[in-house]
């Protein structure tokens, strides 16, 4: 079957692709509200990407309310 416009699913963004992750994750509570997410490095090394990508990932979650970011510390998952 052809898409048409009706069934027709866009393309995702990494970014997004990894942001849905993150936020499962935090959702299941692999991270616990209050604790640090890991490093952008780890998540780097993690998914593959680059750090434009992981930058823009944060902040899908921190838009969604889900973390918080102390400059020069880290991500957090939001309380």
């Amino acid at each position: 079957m052809l898409p048409t416009e009706e069934n027709h699913v866009p393309p995702r963004y990494r970014y997004e692709q990894i942001a849905d992750d993150l936020a499962e994750r935090i959702a299941s509570g692999e991270f616990q509200p209050g604790s640090k997410l890991p490093s952008r490095r780890e998540l780097i090394e993690h998914y593959g990407v680059t750090e434009p990508v992981i930058d823009r990932a944060m902040q899908v979650l921190r838009i969604k309310g889900m973390t918080e970011t102390l400059p020069g510390v880290g991500v957090f998952v939001a309380e």
